[in-house]
């Protein structure tokens, strides 16, 4: 008792440096989120140095403190799940719902609806002079009121301009930046510069004499050609996807809600409370990122050249986070390709192993529902712990089943650090797949014993079934793994690229 006395109070008094420190308004919202949940201090979290003195886990002796996960097929009544129709009807709602009340927040009802509108197009070249057809796309979402600025998520839209088919597609989370923009040819720029010097000499006539001297000096000139060879290692991903026959889209998931603990009264979050604080089980920035997606998928399935049954998520670190959350929740999406996301995505929250609950709820609380404090508390009414909370990612990851779902890492020799836990997202994958295999679909094949999975060797993958895992050689990215998630998606979904 006298031990554990002694560990709380220096839990306590870390808690308390760590609110001095912090004193920004993302840090204010969290001191007010506290407050309605009656939370007095937080756990801090530890640090990523494996040097420091409060260094994360890495100890498999240590890392699950919390043996038992929540059982994916028992219902909150406590009946087995034993039918597809009872997990559509019954499990499934119910997972959904206490991932929206708990850990990322709910989507508020009334929204003004996303107008979308094309604010650019040409054809492009990606690749091997490979042409596509880029759009890039505005989607106003106008405040009701006027209290926070409207809203305009920006995406391109990128797909081959020889299909003669509509293509799948893959929604990319990052910024919306088109491959390859034409440049103006040599009259053109020509046309360009005449223009500049003229209005400049009108305001500054003595420049006449600078532009003497200096006769090639071009303010705009024709691009000179240049041929970069393929370097080591695999494409770009965006080239991967073109060359398979696939149409891609970059949403900027910034322009959906700003990755900012002071921006929680602004963006779509701040638009939809009117500028207001957050209730506790109000979204979070990686639910509002999902929600994003999803309204791209609105535009995108209503294109002819796409093929609205095979659009897919994808994102790598936090953005591998919200691509989950978007393709657990929406349906829609066929696929998800979830990178390197560690806690708050595809790594079980109750593992002590690298990054812990307590380093999303006081660093990077804003991404999650208020609610999620509660399971970090280290005083006040009723505290939490991790152990408490009703839903794990292995949940997450089953609410995409019979659905495709393709989890990836990296290695932490290459930069994929085990931060990230990459064997605690096996373990919820492994969890998982019992929903796969009752809605009549394969999972990794490696039975339902998630505490004693171990690692597969390197870029071996586990690929067979519809629920896939696989960790690459490479770092913080999924790039090393697209080949091998083409490869896997075409055969699941039928799609064989034009020649």
């Amino acid at each position: 008792m006298a031990g554990k006395t002694i560990r709380m109070a220096g839990i306590l008094l870390a808690a308390a440096a760590l609110t001095a420190q912090n004193s920004g308004s993302g840090d204010a919202d969290r001191a007010a989120m506290m407050r309605q949940l009656g939370i007095t201090a937080l756990v801090p979290g530890p640090s990523g140095d494996e040097q420091a003195p409060n260094h994360a886990n890495y100890d498999e002796a240590s890392a699950n403190p919390y043996p038992a996960l929540p059982d994916v097929l028992i219902a909150e009544n406590g009946r087995r799940i034993a039918t597809a129709d009872a997990w559509w009807k019954v499990r499934r709602p119910e997972i959904v719902a206490a991932f929206s009340r708990e850990i990322y927040g709910r989507v508020p009802k009334g929204l003004p609806a996303v107008e979308w509108r094309v604010v650019a197009e040409e054809t492009q070249t990606i690749g091997f002079f490979r042409p596509v057809r880029v759009r890039q796309l505005v989607g106003h979402v106008p405040s009701p009121d006027g209290a926070v600025p409207a809203v305009d998520i920006r995406m391109t839209v990128v797909t081959p301009a020889a299909a003669t088919q509509p293509v799948p597609l893959l929604i990319m989370f990052g910024r919306d930046v088109p491959p390859a923009p034409t440049q103006p040819d040599r009259a053109e720029a020509a046309r360009i510069d005449a223009a500049m010097k003229a209005l400049l000499l009108r305001q500054d006539p003595s420049l006449a004499t600078v532009f003497a001297r200096h006769p090639f000096f071009a303010f705009q000139a024709e691009q000179p050609f240049r041929f970069t060879p393929p370097g080591p290692g695999d494409p770009p991903r965006e080239e991967q996807l073109i060359a398979a026959g696939w149409g891609y889209a970059l949403l900027d998931p910034t322009s959906v809600q700003p990755d900012n603990a002071d921006a929680l009264r602004q963006g779509i979050i701040g638009l939809a409370n009117r500028g207001k604080a957050r209730a506790p089980d109000d979204w979070g920035a990686l639910r509002a990122w999902a929600w994003g997606a999803s309204r791209g998928f609105d535009w995108l399935a209503a294109d002819p050249t796409i093929d609205a049954r095979r659009i897919g998520i994808e994102g790598v670190s936090r953005y591998g986070k919200a691509a989950l959350l978007a393709a657990a929740f929406d349906e829609r999406f066929a696929m998800v390709l979830v990178g390197s996301s560690g806690k708050g995505g595809a790594t079980l929250l109750r593992r002590n192993f690298g990054e812990a609950v307590a380093n999303l709820a006081t660093g990077q609380h804003y991404w999650m529902a208020g609610n999620f404090l509660k399971y970090n508390a280290a005083s006040g009414k009723d505290p939490l712990d991790p152990g408490d909370l009703p839903v794990d990612s292995h949940q997450l990851i089953a609410l995409v089943a019979p659905r495709l779902a393709f989890v990836s890492y990296g290695v932490p020799e290459a930069g994929d650090a085990k931060w990230l836990d990459q064997r605690g997202s096996l373990m919820a994958t492994v969890a998982a797949g019992r929903v796969w295999r009752l809605l009549g679909a394969r999972d990794l094949g490696l039975g339902d014993d998630w505490r004693g999975v171990q690692l597969p060797p390197v870029n071996s993958g586990l690929l067979d079934g519809e629920l896939a895992w696989r960790q690459h050689d490479g770092g913080h990215t999924d790039q090393p793994n697209m080949k091998s998630f083409l490869s896997w998606a075409n055969t699941k979904i039928g799609w064989v690229p034009q020649r």
